[in-house]
This record gives structure tokens, sequence and C-alpha cells, in this order.
């Protein structure tokens, strides 16, 4: 994806393939039925993994690093970032920026290896609300939180926070979109009069941001998230931009468009 002199990349980690109601809900109790995203034989949902490589200027930025090699549940099949980020000629020490949608732990696995961190020239940027949700504040849950403080902690020292929609680095902008998690961001890529939108875990289904009665199921605040999603839907209705939520199949990019004056998704 070209976004003026701006590349953005999709880099696989794996795959996950979920029961639908694990990843989304009908609040009239409609069956699934987006063609965008069908369902396999059991009733499952496709969600890929992995982080967007934006390439702006003289930096090289990862949104995300999916899930790692640790097998984390039976359903997702991960650890493939590291070669599959060398096809794109990107090494680890290339790296100069990672930027967090949020801390979940499908999206922060690669952030260090065997107790170092990964990308050992980058600085790492999360909004400070989910930094304290899952580093500095009581467990939320359990079992996965563990996991996400054991991958930040060697990289810990490298953190910058931020509070307010920021421009990181020339070209991408964060914006703070609360309700999944308390800090989940959106980062916008921009040059040239050009933008594409990377959407995190605010979407993860094309069916989210055309009918308003599907939303997630892993939202903390349920009532900030669907006011997002619908925002941000109107928003990318308005101006066509392109835009890639963190889960969707290749981690493909889409439009919305209006059609017999109805909101629809296209494949970008």
């Amino acid at each position: 994806m070209r976004v003026g002199s701006a590349t953005v990349i999709p880099v696989l980690d794996g795959t996950a393939r979920l029961p639908i109601e694990h990843a989304a809900a009908n609040s009239a109790g409609a069956p699934w039925s987006c063609h965008h995203q069908p369902l396999d034989a059991q009733g499952r949902i496709r969600m890929d993994i992995g982080t967007f490589v934006v390439k702006v200027g003289d930096r090289t930025v990862l949104v995300d690093l999916g899930v790692g090699s640790e097998q984390i549940h039976e359903a997702f099949v991960t650890g493939g970032l590291i070669a599959n980020l060398s096809r794109t000629d990107v090494a680890p020490e290339d790296v100069t920026d990672v930027v967090f949608t949020h801390l979940h732990v499908d999206h922060v696995g690669w952030a260090s290896r065997r107790d170092a961190p990964t990308f050992p020239n980058a600085t790492y940027r999360v909004h400070a609300a989910d930094w304290e949700h899952f580093v500095t504040g009581p467990l939320a849950d359990p079992v996965l939180d563990p996991l996400v403080r054991a991958h930040l902690a060697p990289v810990a020292d490298r953190f910058e926070l931020f509070d307010a929609e920021d421009e990181l680095v020339p070209g991408l902008i964060a914006r703070p979109a609360p309700g999944h998690t308390p800090g989940t961001s959106i980062f916008v890529v921009a040059d040239a009069g050009e933008r594409a939108l990377l959407l995190g875990d605010v979407v993860h289904t094309a069916a989210e941001l055309t009918d308003p009665e599907w939303e997630g199921v892993a939202d903390v605040d349920t009532a900030a998230a669907n006011a997002m999603r619908a925002r941000i839907a109107e928003e990318l209705e308005r101006t066509g931009d392109p835009f890639a939520p963190a889960h969707f199949p290749e981690l493909a990019f889409g439009r919305l468009v209006t059609r017999d004056g109805l909101r629809q998704f296209a494949w970008a």
C-alpha cells in the first residue's frame, strides 16, 4: 500500500481460527452472513495476526508485533513474523520504531526474545492508559497479562508513552480510540494529501463497520467501543480512505463505499 511517499506492508506472524462468537456478536441474534469473511466448515472465522511495516522517510516502523513463537491457544498457529519480515528486506536491527495499537498478548509477542529486545535499535510507544492497564496496574487477566508483562519487561526502559493525538514520527499519527482497551489507538499514515488508517482491534470484522448490530466481544468498555466504531465508520465512508484492522485475512486493506444508499465494504 502506497500512501504518498510512504509504504505500508502487511507481514504475517500467523493465523487463528475462532468460532464466530469469540470474535463478534449480533445484538439482535442474527447469524453471521458476511461473505467478505466466510466461516469454515466448523463455523470458525479466520483471524490473521502480524504487523504492519510503515516505511516513511528514514524510519522503519512496526505497528504491533503478533503473538510470537509461544502457543497461547490451540486455535493460534503463529511464529512466522521474523522470517516473513526478512522477505520484505527488513532485519530486526533495521527497525527504528515499534508502536502498539494496544497491549493484548496477540499484539506484543515479538517485543522480546530470550529476555532481550527483538528489535535492538527501536523505540517502543503505546498509550499511557494501556501501559497502566496491562503493565503497572492490577492484573486484569491473571492468565494472559503475565505473558504480556514478560514480553515487555526486557524493553520497558525503551518505552515512550503518549496520552493524546500525536505525530509520533513524521507521517505517522497516533489517535486515541478507547473502548476495546483503555488506551487503544489507531494509527494514521499520512503523506502528500493521502491517508491510510491502521485500526488495530477497534474492528475485527467488516460487518462491524456496515451493520451496527454487530459488535466485538472482547471490548473492555462495550459502549465506548461501539461509539468509536460508529464514529470511525462514518469517517471512512465519508473520506474513502483505505483501512486495515489488525486481523483481516492477509492483513488486507478495505474501503467503505456507499451503494444504493447503503454503506458497504469492499476490499481495497
